[in-house]
This record gives structure tokens, sequence and C-alpha cells, in this order.
């Protein structure tokens, strides 16, 4: 694939190229890609300043038809799309068809969030006005994504800013950015005028503070060291801001649990995607009665999985995405190790018929809630059970990690289901279903530092790309 920068419109090419290689296989490049230098995406972001007056008054109906076209044509290219972002991320290729399914689900919400997005009237306290509050769009949108979700993430940002009427530059993983050069192809295909959408491609370090300073609002998904970064530079520049950071889920595991429903949730949570999901299990944390049953199982589990290249039909876990990460994942394992915590399953590279960054899904026991390993995220896929007396003591360690995105329990109980789900400070909470797992159409998010500013997707999201503004009107005493 040969990937070029977009701007105001034309496709260009940048200072320099760079290469991305598929985590299956090493020996087989990908992409060639153009990277965009400084004065580029300064380029970018002043045509999307020029075209803000046009599309913020752009009709809604022709806006709407707009971006249904876009999900229409996601849809319409799911195999396609989803092989590329497979053999550039690493995902199967049945969950890379899965993500292209959801971008242009996203497409298809937003576009009738064109039109459903209401203002509101008031009536006045003084006698002959009335309040007219409405809703404007906040301005240009920097929106910088990972490579995790390589088309699901920039589509649920762009579809949500352009509905309500902002322009866009995005900047995607220089890693993974095959999937979102796609989407920026369909956004041009459609018709969508120039300067509304740009896609620069890079490296974020001299990238991004262009974008922010540039901005009306950022909207930055990453992880939690980079995102206080981006914090700190909008605040300097007070461009309104929107973090979506990392993780250290907790998925409690009560006696009164379904073993198989638990030990089923348990592991799609930790591993599935390569465990490359910032709102995956990392913490189980586990009642005392079940702890022996459950761990003897999930153990099996975790050594029965497929790892495998992405695109073999009987896969069911990829690579990891790429080498920083595999070797991240392989020291947090030997740190893990250090500091005492027993490997029951996995923590090691593994072979498939092809070179690539192929890792075993890891499960530790014996550990506690204040080990590194059960504070600080590993983004792979790796676990650790922790063993606990009951709900209360349960409740605590989960919440016992700073990082306060998503958690969820396995119970029969209401009542102790109701009871975690009062008590627990993230920011989503998942009832007998894996901790990763999430719609397109209810807000996502969670409390810092896992998170910072409005929530992203559903109606949720206009909380961010939007303004209001209040309307005093004086129509005189009859």
């Amino acid at each position: 694939m040969q990937g070029e920068n977009y701007i105001d419109g034309r496709w260009r090419h940048g200072a320099s190229t760079f290469e991305t290689r598929n985590p299956s296989d090493l020996d087989e490049a990908v992409g060639i890609y153009h990277k965009a230098a400084p004065e580029e995406v300064a380029e970018a972001m002043a045509a999307a300043h020029r075209a803000l007056p046009g599309w913020r008054a752009f009709n809604a109906q022709l806006r709407t038809d707009l971006l249904r076209a876009v999900g229409d044509r996601l849809m319409a290219s799911r195999e396609e799309i989803g092989r590329l972002l497979s053999r550039e991320e690493g995902k199967t290729l049945a969950e890379g068809i899965g993500e292209t399914i959801r971008a242009a689900q996203c497409f298809q919400y937003y576009s009738g969030e064109v039109l459903r997005h209401p203002g509101q009237w008031h009536g006045s306290i003084r006698d002959g006005h009335n309040i007219i509050v409405s809703y404007e769009p906040v301005g240009v949108v920097a929106a910088i994504t990972p490579w995790n979700f390589p088309l699901a993430l920039p589509s649920w940002k762009v579809a949500a800013a352009l509905a309500y009427g902002n322009t866009v530059v995005l900047k995607p993983s220089s890693a993974v950015p095959g999937p979102a050069i796609m989407l920026a192809r369909i956004l041009e295909e459609v018709g969508l005028p120039g300067g509304v959408f740009n896609l620069v491609v890079g490296d974020g370090r001299s990238s991004g503070d262009i974008m922010v300073d540039a901005a009306d609002a950022v909207s930055f998904t990453g992880g939690t060291n980079t995102g206080r970064s981006v914090m700190i530079r909008a605040a300097q520049s007070m461009t309104k801001a929107q973090l979506e950071l990392g993780g250290k889920n907790p998925l409690v595991v009560l006696d009164d649990a379904d073993l198989d429903l638990a030990v089923d949730i348990a592991a799609d949570g930790a591993w599935i995607q390569t465990g490359q999901r910032c709102t995956g299990t990392e913490r189980f944390i586990v009642q005392r009665g079940i702890h022996d049953a459950f761990v003897e199982r999930l153990a099996a589990k975790a050594r029965a999985y497929k790892v495998g290249h992405a695109l073999d039909p009987d896969t069911q876990i990829g690579p990891v995405a790429t080498k920083a990460q595999f070797d991240d994942n392989l020291a947090f394992v030997a740190a893990a190790r250090a500091e005492g915590a027993e490997l029951l399953a996995g923590g090691i590279a593994v072979e498939a018929r092809t070179r690539g960054h192929y890792m075993a899904p890891t499960l530790f026991v014996g550990t506690h809630g204040e080990m590194h390993c059960n504070q600080h995220e590993s983004f792979g896929p790796i676990a650790a059970v922790i063993e606990v007396a009951d709900l209360d003591e349960a409740i605590a360690v989960a919440n016992g990690c700073e990082l306060g995105l998503s958690s969820g329990i396995a119970t029969r109980s209401l009542k102790h289901a109701e009871a975690f789900r009062r008590a627990s400070r993230a920011g989503m909470v998942m009832i007998n279903t894996p901790t990763a797992g999430l719609e397109y159409h209810v807000p996502l998010g969670g409390r810092a530092p896992s998170g910072f500013g409005a929530r992203e997707t559903g109606a949720a999201a206009a909380e961010f790309f939007t303004e209001s503004k209040t309307a005093y009107v004086n129509h005189g005493v009859k």
C-alpha cells in the first residue's frame, strides 16, 4: 500500500517515507507511507480553519447523507479494509473485519445525530422575554489516535466531530496508518468538501504540539503519561481536551458465580485481541471459595488458545502489534516474576509458521493488589489473580489502583452486582460480561487518570464536540 497525507482536499507527499511490516510475518512489507513535515501539519490545521465556516453552515440533510455514505462504503469494503487492518496491526481477520463494521456503524449512527441533536427553549422569569440555548461546533478538532483500534477509534472521533459541524485534522498512529488512509479515501470519494477532513501521518512528537496549539479542541486516545503531556500543552493554549487513557481493569469473581461463564468472560477480557484493549482485564480478583477451581480452568483455557498468523482461519489470538510492545510485554513478565508472582501459564514468546511477534496468553497467581504487576498497565495478554475473602475486600482491591476505566463482576447475586456497580470507581462497569466489548451508542470513558473531559461515543459526544450558547430575547409584552 502507498499512503500519503490528505490536506485541504489533496493528497500530498511528505518530507520522508517509512515502511510498516506485518507483525504476523516480519518478512512482509505492508505499506510505504509519507511522513508529514511540521509545516505540512500546520498547513492541515490552517486548511481546517478555512473550511470551518462553510462546513458549520452546510445543509444538515446533505451532511447526514455524506456521513451515511461513508458508513455504507465502509460496510461494503469491510473485507478489503479488514484484511489490511489484520496484516498491519495483527488482529485476526475476523477481528479486522469486525472493527471495520464497527467503524461503519459509527458513521451510520452519527449521520442521524446531525439532525437529532436538539437545542432548548426556556421561558424567562422576566415578562416579555424568552431564552434559547443552542449548540454550536467547538471548531477545529485535532484527533490523535493509537494503533490498537486503527479504524474504529478514528471513525468514532471523526464521525462525531463532523456530525456536529466541526472540521478535523486526524493523526493516526504511525505503526498502523493504513486503515486511517483508507478512511480518508472514502471521505474524499463521497464528496466531503476540501479542508473539512485532513490527515497527517508520522511522529506524534513532532506534530502533536502543532496540532494542539492550533486546534479549538483535541481528542486524544493513548497512554496515560502521554495524555498528561497533551493536557499540559492544551492548558497552555486553553484548548478543550478529551483524553481516553490507560486502564488496569479488574474482574471480581465471587463464590456464587457461574464458573463456566466466569472463565469465559475472564479469558475474553484478558487475552482476545492479544490483550491490546484499554478496557481489557488485567486483574482477576477472586473469592477464596471459587479460587482454585477458577484458576485451574482459566489456566487450561490460556494454554489451549491457538496463537498464530492473523490471517490463518484457526488463529484465535494474533501477534503483538509492534516490536516495542512485544519487548515491553516480556519485560513486564520478567518484572512480575522478580517481585514474586507465580507464572502459571504463558509468559513466553511462541513460534508460528512465520516470523512474528507471537506471545502466549499469560496468567500469574499468588499476587496481591499492591504489586507492580497489579498497579501498572501492561497492554498485553497478561493478567494476574488476587485472592480475597469476600465482596468488601474485592471492592477495596478493585478500587485500590488509581486507573479507573472499566471494571466487572461475575456473580449470580443481583444484590452483590448492584453493590459492586455502586462502589466501583471505574467509568464503566460490566456485570457477567467481559470488561472489554463496548457499544457505539452509549458513553465510553473512565475517571482520571484513565480519562479526562467529556465522554466519547453516543449522544454524550455532543458535550465535547459542541459549545452551548444562551440567548436572551426581549420580544416585548403585548
